[in-house]
């Protein structure tokens, strides 16, 4: 079965009879674009802009002064010029004509470098958080008891301060009435908070008879199409922002009879060391099977 949520944890649901975007929602979504395609859209507005107002001066020949009058070009790059307020005085306008678009473009130049500006400080100064994920998620035994683990890693130099993990299940339950519903099951960690998230975080769930877990196989994790959603909430010590990193398991990325391998080791100096390179390996274990057989 297809995923409901890719591994970055975005929705992947085809959705049908959305309300068009409203002029309200333009900043939202440009803020949420990836830089290539902000510079890209930024680019293309600028061009459009300029050629648009390059064809107004040639309405009326002769308009701007030294500029050729069939040159296209010449007028594009006095556009240019005007919207970015150069005036470099090689070409200047002429006609009354020229004057008022000379006046309505160095306006719309200005309102536009502003509204630039304010995008791109926003983009740029929002803090993201760098945090790996294991790619799997293993079931082993630990203190005696089935668990559920996964593991995710800070790969930036400063801390994670104040964060909160939580992880939910979502699968297909059927209700009374027949119907399948998809549903979100919270479950419980044994640790759940860090005050100081620098380095690793073992995410660990024991499975008892509470747990979305207790007594499954991989066949009836399939029949449910059941996922798991991480989400990391914390503050970044440096910028003092709040900074959020979210990541899906599908049921097939759980690994039956595993643990992970440590990725700490110490010297003989008797500094730790953490190998990231070892981040998602893992091991065959023996595991206690939870639940009746």
């Amino acid at each position: 079965m297809r995923r409901s949520v890719d591994r970055e944890g975005r929705l992947v649901v085809r959705r049908l009879g959305m309300p068009r975007p409203r002029l309200g929602d333009v900043y939202h979504t440009m803020l949420s674009m990836r830089w290539i395609w902000l510079c890209l859209l930024v680019g293309a507005l600028y061009v459009l802009v300029n050629v648009i107002f390059a064809a107004l001066y040639m309405v009326q020949p002769g308009s701007i002064e030294n500029a050729r009058p069939d040159s296209f070009l010449d007028h594009f790059y006095f556009s240019v010029q005007t919207m970015a307020t150069i005036g470099y005085g090689k070409m200047t306008p002429s006609t009354d004509l020229a004057n008022i678009l000379v006046a309505v473009e160095a306006l719309l130049g200005m309102l536009g470098i502003a509204m630039a500006t304010g995008l791109i400080f926003a983009k740029f100064a929002r803090t993201r958080p760098r945090v790996l994920f294991s790619e799997a998620v293993v079931v082993t035994t630990m203190d005696g008891k089935p668990t559920l683990m996964f593991r995710l890693a800070n790969e930036r130099s400063t801390q994670i301060v104040e964060a909160q993990l939580t992880v939910t299940v979502l699968r297909d339950e059927p209700t009374k009435e027949g119907e399948f519903m998809r549903r979100l099951v919270e479950i419980p960690l044994v640790r759940s908070h860090s005050a100081m998230f620098a380095l690793s975080w073992s995410a660990i769930h024991h499975i008892d008879e509470k747990s979305p877990f207790f007594g499954a196989t991989p066949e009836s994790l399939e029949a449910v199409n059941l996922e798991l959603i991480v989400s990391m909430l914390g503050m970044e010590e440096v910028t003092g922002q709040t900074v959020h990193a979210r990541h899906a398991y599908h049921w097939s990325d759980i690994r039956w009879g595993h643990r992970f391998v440590d990725i700490f080791t110490v010297g003989a100096d008797g500094r730790r060391t953490m190998d990231l390179g070892k981040f998602h390996e893992i091991a065959g274990t023996p595991v206690i099977r939870s639940g009746p057989g």
